[in-house]
């Protein structure tokens, strides 16, 4: 039998200062042992202390807001993301760190690796769904989940990896990933065996899974670490180049509880979900209802974003349910719909403004395109990916004549026969284009744009998110009745630093 840990929540002042409590420190925010400040460590503490039994749970779990508050440090940010973590019922997740040695790059040396499993702990459930990338180079854990989805069987346990992402590698990719699942399935005594561990990973792309690092060593110990009340270190310890970890939660009017954790910070530009996000629900709902709310949960979410405009190997959003809390009824189950869009509309918002080198997030709002709302989120995307456009946001100058060409480009492109005669644009919801002409007003329109770029700046090295400001564009086309709204990134000296040694 697998012992889960039940551990306590303590309320947060709003500095994110904590009372002592058995060797809790008031610096920095605990669970059971662990410091939300402690990335590179995924110990639950002491023997002594992952024995300790506590009874001090929240009788009532917080939710994180539709649109997050502004934060003044990393210990307040983290304070407000652990009072919201709390997991839904029959959840338990546990994380672990190891090391290898890359073979395809030995002089490296020794690296570290984490591995996370979200566990259902009162058995499978056949109510879950997935979308997976749509690139033509998947992963090998993506080939294995599709395989999981299709063949319509219950899943028991995620298996989360970074650092490696297990694309396209010399060997065998897939029994690379098999053999981690068969890890967790023999550690857990899974009913169902490793085809109910649903494998994830992320990293970097063509190096080799050390799937026995992960099997013999990481993924006992992360059994050894699960417990049943916090999300919150299962989010941070999928993190690769994240500054910061994302997550969200809501409870129903019925009890009933979503929680959602994301990761992912460049090659964004999702094309039906988003790098890994897994959103975790005790609700009931049916498997095919729970697929089809996911896709369009996504479609307005995930596949309207973009940081760099590189779509993944390896993006996968998962839903899925213990099944503790009946959804009786119409309304309950669009409650249940409305909720699951929330967190997934607020999960895409902070990859953005998480992205690598990330100073400026853009949210770009179409209205009344004359075409599908697929074509109106590609224009936004179009417009977030220019990179003359993303370097004049960096700078905060309002060089709107790229704004507009970036438009143009697209529809010259992709929607030439349409008519643009009448398209207005406003940017920071000043009108700055209309009926075929710019409306610029002299140096104080130019001062107020610009402005407005440097309101919704932020530090693109901050390891939390200091404000959910934005550098607002709109595009009304009067003509049309298809509506999207995009996010995107700028694109800073950051965002090269951390690419050009990505994999040191």
């Amino acid at each position: 039998m697998i012992f889960v840990k039940r551990i306590a929540f303590f309320s947060f002042a709003a500095q994110a200062t904590l009372a002592p409590v058995f060797a809790f420190t008031s610096k920095a925010v605990r669970v059971s042992g662990i410091t939300s400040d402690a990335v590179h460590s995924s110990s639950w503490g002491t023997p002594a202390s992952r024995n300790f039994a506590v009874n001090t749970s929240l009788s009532k779990y917080k939710d994180t807001h539709a649109e997050l508050p502004s934060f003044q440090s990393k210990e307040e940010y983290e304070a407000y993301l652990m009072e919201a973590s709390g997991l839904p019922k029959g959840f338990a997740t546990g994380s672990a760190v190891g090391s290898f040695v890359p073979e395809e790059a030995p002089l490296m040396g020794s690296l570290p690796i984490k591995g996370t499993i979200i566990h259902l702990t009162d058995g499978p459930s056949e109510n879950w769904a997935a979308v997976f990338t749509q690139n033509k180079f998947p992963g090998s854990p993506i080939i294995v989940g599709r395989s999981r989805l299709s063949s319509g069987k219950p899943i028991q346990t995620l298996v989360i990896n970074n650092k490696i992402s297990n694309v396209c590698s010399g060997g065998n990719g897939v029994a690379n990933s098999e053999m981690v699942c068969e890890a967790v399935a023999k550690a857990l005594n899974l009913e169902f065996g490793l085809d109910s561990v649903l494998p994830s990973s992320t990293g970097v792309i063509g190096w080799r899974l050390p799937a026995k690092e992960l099997a013999q060593d990481v993924v006992p110990r992360a059994v050894e670490a699960l417990q049943s009340e916090s999300a919150f270190v299962a989010a941070r310890d999928i993190m690769t180049t994240d500054r910061y970890p994302k997550l969200r939660s809501k409870t129903l009017s019925n009890g009933a509880r979503l929680i959602g954790i994301a990761k992912g910070a460049g090659m964004i530009e999702p094309n039906m979900a988003t790098m890994l996000s897994y959103i975790l629900t005790d609700a009931t709902v049916p498997k095919s209802e729970l697929q089809s709310m996911l896709s369009e949960a996504v479609n307005g979410s995930f596949n309207s974003i973009s940081v760099d405009g590189d779509e993944s190997t390896s993006d996968t959003a998962v839903v899925v349910s213990s099944n503790k809390v009946d959804m009786a009824g119409d309304e309950m189950m669009e409650e249940f719909r409305s909720a699951l869009k929330e967190i997934c509309s607020g999960l895409a918002a902070d990859l953005v403004r998480n992205g690598e080198g990330t100073g400026h997030v853009m949210r770009v709002a179409i209205n009344n395109f004359p075409g599908s709302s697929l074509e109106a989120r590609r224009l936004g995307r179009h417009v977030v990916n220019s990179p003359l456009f993303k370097c004049a946001v960096s700078g905060n100058d309002p060089n709107t004549g790229r704004l507009a060409g970036a438009i143009g480009s697209f529809m010259g492109k992709f929607k030439g026969n349409e008519d643009v005669s009448k398209i207005t644009i406003t940017l920071g919801g000043r009108t700055i284009f209309c009926e075929g002409k710019f409306v610029l007003e002299g140096d104080s329109v130019e001062k107020e744009l610009s402005d407005h770029m440097k309101n919704a700046q932020q530090n693109e090295l901050s390891d939390f998110p200091e404000h959910q400001k934005c550098v607002e564009i709109g595009i009304d086309f009067v003509v049309g009745d298809a509506s999207a709204t995009v996010y995107g990134s700028d694109l800073t000296n950051e965002y090269i630093t951390v690419n050009a040694d990505y994999r040191s």
